[in-house]
């Protein structure tokens, strides 16, 4: 049997000796996996063509191929060709050959195309299509032109339209030859009236809004003077003269922007720090079976052992599994925890009391097959996955070593490595994903030196046992432990002014953040600016950018550069530096997201967010060293705390942390800064993730002031700040609803935020919560019993849809499971709270989690009102019931003749439809 297509995630077609077949779709049918066979004259794609190789090769002769004009994604190769390849021996690997439909799909994907458009009597094509873009996460449309029975005109200007709301430039005027048609002038909107601002909002700079905390009287006085209002402010001033205060009112009101705007930026600054930490004392027990997972390179070293026995020594039961290289995949991991449960029955998953990773310790793992991405971070995503595959739910602690920097007097930290990082910011965001499966992450000092140290095991398992309180996140270093914390950045004195020398450059340049900092630059005197982005000069808005630079004073140029391709950089480094206009500064904020659980990404999504941001930056590292005097990362919030469903984000961008610290202990520059949610598109913006967690205290903060903030910790000399704008009394009871955080538990406002219960109210609040719930039970009270549970239904629809940002209930399906909707332990919390403050009822935390879908919990609602039924008939209310996420597709009959399947049964059994 031969793989004879690869359509999609879930589709392939296999041909090859009919008895072979057989074989397999018995074997398909029998593990529920849809399969059907189908008659042929010949297995293509397959041994059989081989047959017909010389008779092919005299066919062919005399084919002469050229260069296309037409770009042309090839299903033999997966790649972009030009034409000059296809010769004869492509024709015959393209029938001998398996179709990689998938992978073309995938290579065009990663270039940057979001439209496919099937050039058909009807479209067929888009469920392959549509598997692989939603398993890429990618922003990406399949559209079609004709449709079975709509084939002419009409049908055509439609899809015409659909290309053209998708982006596609669609050339009108030939589309409207000859046919009369003339631009006629719309009718004005109907507006509907809805008003968003808040009521009496002073018509002032955001910049520069009065504090709550300020009476009325001063809020009156700095509106006058915001506004220029010499006579409302002689009024504030009990009636002075109007005339002198005109003279000062432009100081005093530059004076007042500047100090407002100083006093938000620094109550947007955050920083990491290290705190020591004490031991309880008595040493901590463990117990249960521990499994310890450990890299075959490591197997025999001394830290292995000493953890062993430490772990032994505590109480616990220790079940090494050692992985091959060959078993480091989601598969073998999983097999070989399998056997290992066979193997001992003891060991058997439910058993497991907590799971120990060395898998990162091992640097010499090298690359992923296929990928840039570091082995360590695709072992332990697999082993991640794996534990899940195989219902282990033990916590999962991993070891890293140079993964953070604590900076302390007096202890030495190993090399900062921007590898062992990813592991710190993809853990954070499983934490907030999976939290009952996630133990911790432990950063040692330089493991290849100070392996042999039994100490350092101990202290291991120490923090293992809770000697040192509910700690997740510590370094062990020297004699000492420490726990990570988030703090107050304080600003010290400026060690530098910022002038930009030479050219700066701006990768991802073209998008909306590069556009601001270039728009920066240019006010600050930069007189070349280069912006780099895949697409260059073509990229949405470059020219209108170039020529808003040129205004201001400043050359700016865009290239096309993929910063991810390390040639690309250096001929662009050289090129600027032959023609006199030597790379002074640089801003790298390219870079890309994937949303998706944990369990639904791989190696493939991590390495397309990995490349361009961290392998970029590192290029531009490389290429740069020290001949630059500023070298900024623009990196995120997700790598400091994490973001669920956004693990492969999360790595990247604490791998830029990571960067930064080893540039600074190079002695060359270096400011990595963590945004929070910025205005517009771009971090977060445009994503939506900054949208899904405006509800939960994150606010959005104006592009000026964030680029003030990056100056300030260019010229400060900060290597790592955060700059966010949140609003802890929301974000810190959802943050640590479903798993507390000792990360956040030291800010002040923390302490304040996070209530047992998590979910007080205000003395007003809970009145406005019992009414609503009074008047809720009442409505509930006079309904048949199937109209109680569709009111609940229609309530949490409602509330799901506002958590996550959707227009409406009606795009909350009542049998998909939460999971899948998008929520994750944050926004769970923030369901979980506002059904409580509409129902009245004391709900748990975890309530999304414990009853799946909204269906389901509207049914555990209505047993919790321990409601009467009302008397007299009623129709039942139709609820759609549960679909099984894993429900089988109904198999298809075996026998199935190709004879009798119409055209568009046989390009979908080419493609691999499977009916998802």
């Amino acid at each position: 049997i031969s793989i004879a297509a690869v359509n999609g995630p879930s589709s392939v077609v296999v041909s090859g000796d009919p008895e072979a077949l057989d074989e397999l779709v018995t074997d398909c049918h029998t593990n529920d996996i849809r399969a059907r066979k189908i008659d042929v004259d010949y297995a293509s794609h397959s041994a059989h063509v081989e047959e017909i190789e010389a008779e092919l090769a005299r066919l062919l002769v005399g084919i002469a191929p050229q260069t296309g004009g037409t770009a042309l994604y090839s299903s033999l190769t997966g790649a972009l060709l030009d034409g000059t390849e296809m010769g004869a021996g492509y024709w015959y690997n393209n029938l001998r050959e398996t179709v990689e439909f998938e992978q073309a799909t995938r290579t065009a994907l990663a270039d940057g195309h979001t439209v496919f458009i099937e050039v058909s009597p009807h479209p067929v094509l888009s469920l392959g299509l549509q598997g692989t873009i939603e398993n890429t996460g990618t922003d990406a449309a399949t559209l079609g032109t004709l449709r079975r029975d709509e084939g002419g005109p009409d049908r055509f200007l439609t899809s015409l339209t659909e290309a053209h709301v998708h982006g596609t430039t669609v050339d009108w005027p030939a589309v409207f030859a000859d046919t009369g048609a003339t631009r006629t002038p719309l009718p004005t909107y109907a507006f509907q009236r809805t008003r968003y601002w808040l009521k009496d909002e002073p018509e002032a700079p955001a910049a520069t809004s009065v504090p709550a905390e300020q009476s009325t009287a001063e809020a009156e006085f700095w509106k006058a003077v915001e506004s220029g209002d010499a006579e409302a402010l002689a009024r504030q001033l009990n009636g002075v003269d109007a005339g002198p205060l005109s003279a000062v009112l432009p100081a005093l009101a530059t004076w007042r922007r500047t100090a407002t705007a100083h006093a938000t930026l620094d109550s947007w600054r955050y920083r990491v720090t290290w705190k020591p930490s004490v031991s309880s004392g008595a040493p901590g027990a463990l117990s249960g079976a521990w499994l310890l997972v450990v890299p075959e390179a490591l197997a025999d070293s001394a830290l292995v052992a000493d953890c062993t026995r430490q772990l032994a020594g505590r109480g616990a039961r220790v079940v090494a599994l050692v992985l091959t290289e060959g078993q480091s995949d989601r598969a073998g991991i999983a097999k070989a925890l399998t056997a290992l449960g066979d193997a001992d029955p003891g060991s058997e998953a439910s058993t497991y009391a907590g799971a120990l990773s060395l898998l990162a310790l091992d640097e010499r793992a090298g690359t992923a097959p296929g990928t840039e991405l570091p082995a360590t971070t695709t072992h332990t995503l697999a082993l991640v996955q794996a534990l899940d595959d195989t219902a282990v739910r033990a916590p999962l602690w991993c070891l890293t070593s140079g993964g953070v920097q604590i900076g302390q007097t007096g202890y030495s930290d190993p090399a900062s490595s921007p590898v062992q990082a990813q592991l710190w910011g993809m853990g954070q965001a499983i934490a907030l994903e999976a939290p009952g499966s996630w133990g911790g992450l432990i950063d040692l000092p330089d493991v290849a030196a100070e392996g042999g140290d039994a100490s350092v095991a101990e202290r291991i398992c120490a923090v293992l046992s809770g000697d040192y309180g509910a700690e997740d996140q510590v370094a062990v270093r020297g004699e000492g432990v420490f726990a990570r914390r988030i703090g107050r950045a304080s600003l010290g004195e400026a060690v530098r002014r910022f002038e930009p020398r030479g050219s700066a450059l701006v990768t991802g340049g073209t998008g909306a953040v590069g556009g601001h900092v270039a728009r920066w630059l240019a006010a600050e005197g930069a007189e070349h600016i280069v912006l780099t982005s895949r697409r260059g000069p073509d990229s949405p808005g470059a020219a209108e950018l170039v020529e808003e630079l040129a205004v201001a004073g400043a050359s700016a140029t865009v290239v096309a550069c993929d910063v991810a391709d390390r040639d690309q950089v250096d001929a662009l480094v050289e090129r600027l530096r032959a023609e006199g206009r030597p790379v002074g500064s640089v801003f790298h904020t390219a870079g890309v997201d994937d949303t998706a659980a944990v369990q639904d990404t791989d190696a493939a999504a991590y390495a397309t967010v990995l490349s361009g941001k961290v392998n970029g930056a590192l290029h531009l590292d490389e290429a740069l060293g020290d001949s630059v005097d500023t070298f900024v990362l623009f990196s995120s919030i997700s790598g400091v705390w994490g973001n669920a469903r956004h693990s492969a984000y999360a790595a990247a961008n604490a791998s830029l942390d990571a960067l930064a610290h080893r540039r600074r202990s190079q002695g060359r520059s270096a400011t990595s800064v963590s945004w929070g949610w910025w205005q517009g598109d771009g971090l977060a913006g445009g994503a939506g993730v900054g949208g899904a967690l405006s509800g939960l205290g994150l606010a959005a903060m104006a592009p000026e002031l964030a680029v003030s903030a990056m100056r300030q910790a260019v010229e400060h000399g900060e290597t790592a700040v955060v700059v966010a704008d949140i609003d802890w009394r929301d974000f810190a009871p959802a943050f640590t609803g479903l798993r507390p955080s000792a990360l956040i538990g030291d800010l002040p406002e923390v302490r304040g935020a996070v209530r047992p219960g998590d979910d007080a109210e205000t003395d007003g609040g809970q009145d406005t919560a019992r009414d609503a719930a009074a008047a809720l039970r009442a409505e509930l009270a006079e309904l048949p019993g199937p109209e109680q549970e569709y009111t609940l239904l229609e309530l949490v629809r409602d509330h799901a849809a506002a958590v996550l940002g959707l227009a409406g209930p009606s795009d909350v399906r009542p049998d998909k499971p939460f999971r899948t909707l998008g929520f994750d332990s944050l926004t769970a919390v923030d369901l979980r709270n506002r059904i409580t403050r509409a129902t009245g009822l004391r709900l748990p935390a975890a309530l999304v989690f414990d009853h799946p879908t909204p269906v389901v919990l509207a049914a555990f609602l209505r047993t919790k009102f321990d409601l009467p039924v009302a008397t007299g008939a009623a129709d039942p209310v139709p609820v759609p019931a549960p679909v099984p996420a894993t429900a089988p597709a109904p198999a298809v009959a075996a026998d199935d003749s190709i004879d009798d399947m119409d055209a568009e049964s046989l390009i979908q059994l080419a493609l691999g439809d499977n009916g998802s």
